[in-house]
């Protein structure tokens, strides 16, 4: 056939994505799938200004805005649904229908579960005991679950969930299981090379995980040297000042050799040393309230969370040095009740990510049982900003901020951190003070949970 073409334009599938720029900008997630889509399928349109939490997506006769139904469903779009079937609903998951808990939803999560819990813990305020289960089963799931770098197929979910955990947690490799860390690394190692495919913002995706000192499982593929095979044996015994060492012909209790060695190291740290009645450097066996380093503070700052509408975000004058903090105290006060008012911070915490602000800190509140009523804590009037708060009975210096997230050390204080009859702040019954007196509930709310 001779002559000019005629080009033929069919709109049976396009959908139309209308998102607030400030949003797309910050869901790296969003963003690859939707430039993963061909523009003959998508018609993208960015709010500059508005409403930063606009997103709708025009979906034939149907119309999407909450934002797992539209990542999805641009998922669809994009790739065919190769992301979102069977047998790949997670590189870590399963198929099966699981329950609403975040916890429970790791044991047996279809990719809806997933991104539902992805969801939560980008919505939650607070590093709670439900983190903490998700991450001791995500650990127990992955544990079973093996898989070569070569081989695997991350899904959207893996994404989602990848990036939710790192932006809540922190990118410190301790935080995580070995078997985690290498489903995190998987993780963001695939959604770098589809954000590179698709040309979105790399820098939106949050910092990995630093390298491990102790090398990482490797596999063989049978043409590889003997060098080769021993290199990681040498480099960890090079390490420790050691001579190199050669891999044992067998298996020991069915547990490879590095396992055996790590698991070795693991139990000489675990025992005293000799002749010291324990050593100097055993950790207690409980820790006490003198392990957190609780300080006066002032709120110089406070504006509410663009995006999470629990959030208030504050800078606070710690005496020497200004802290940024998020706080869900938005349902509780207003932002004038708050501005220049003496709070008590919780400094040895990590920095983290709430909803995308980093928050260094907490500032502590006493709250009733289930969370409806709300004070905040507040040192007497004179108390000198940057002074830390003191328990009778309990002295000692703070542990540092990496220990008390390894160790959970705040986890294991707080249930005893109280107000008594009165209002004021107690730990086992011994009073929170400053040099300027007691440290005490906004309005004396009394036998209230302090956190």
């Amino acid at each position: 056939m001779t002559g000019a073409t005629t080009a033929v334009t069919s709109h049976a599938a396009v959908c139309q994505l209308t998102v607030a720029q400030s949003l797309f900008d910050k869901d790296i997630v969003l963003q690859v799938v939707a430039k993963t889509v061909s523009d003959k399928q998508l018609s993208l349109k960015l709010e500059q200004k508005g409403n930063n939490n606009a997103l709708e997506l025009l979906y034939g006769a149907v119309t999407l805005q909450q934002r797992n139904s539209v990542v999805r469903a641009l998922c669809g779009r994009a790739v065919h649904y190769a992301l979102d079937q069977a047998p790949h609903y997670l590189l870590a998951g399963t198929a099966a229908v699981s329950s609403s808990s975040p916890a429970a939803a790791v044991t047996a999560g279809s990719i809806v579960a997933w991104m539902s819990v992805a969801d939560s813990m980008r919505n939650s305020t607070t590093h709670d005991d439900d983190t903490t289960a998700l991450l001791e089963s995500l650990e127990t799931h992955l544990t079973t679950k093996t898989f070569l770098c070569v081989s695997c197929q991350c899904t959207v979910a893996d994404w989602d969930l990848a990036v939710a955990l790192l932006q809540k947690m922190g990118h410190d490799a301790d935080t995580y299981g070995v078997h985690t860390q290498r489903w995190l690394r998987q993780s963001l190692a695939c959604l770098e090379a589809a954000a590179t495919m698709a040309g979105a913002d790399k820098t939106k995706i949050p910092a990995g995980l630093p390298d491990m000192e102790s090398p990482m499982p490797v596999f063989f593929y049978g043409s590889e040297d003997s060098a080769a095979v021993l290199q990681p044996t040498n480099k960890q015994a090079n390490k420790s000042g050691g001579s190199k060492q050669q891999l044992p012909a067998k298996k020991k209790d069915g547990k490879a050799p590095q396992q055996q060695q790590q698991q070795q190291e693991k139990k000489e740290k675990k025992q005293p040393a000799k002749g010291g009645g324990g050593g100097g450097n055993q950790e207690p066996a409980d820790f006490t309230v003198a392990a957190l380093d609780i300080r006066v503070g002032k709120i110089v700052k406070v504006w509410e969370h663009e995006s999470a509408d629990k959030l208030f975000c504050e800078e606070i004058d710690l005496g020497t040095e200004t802290r940024q903090i998020a706080s869900g105290l938005r349902p509780f006060y207003k932002a004038d009740d708050l501005q220049d008012r003496h709070v008590l911070v919780l400094c040895n915490l990590k920095s983290r990510n709430l909803v995308g602000f980093a928050s260094h800190g907490m500032v502590l509140c006493a709250s009733n049982a289930d969370h409806t009523a709300v004070e905040i804590v507040v040192p007497p009037a004179g108390a000198t900003l940057g002074e830390r708060v003191q328990f009778d009975g309990f002295a000692g210096e703070p542990e540092p901020e990496n220990k008390v997230a390894k160790k959970k050390v705040f986890e294991k204080v707080a249930p005893d951190l109280k107000t008594d009859e009165t209002g004021q702040v107690v730990w086992k019954g011994s009073l929170a003070k400053t040099s300027a007196g007691v440290v005490k509930a906004i309005n004396g709310m009394s036998g209230a949970q302090v956190s």
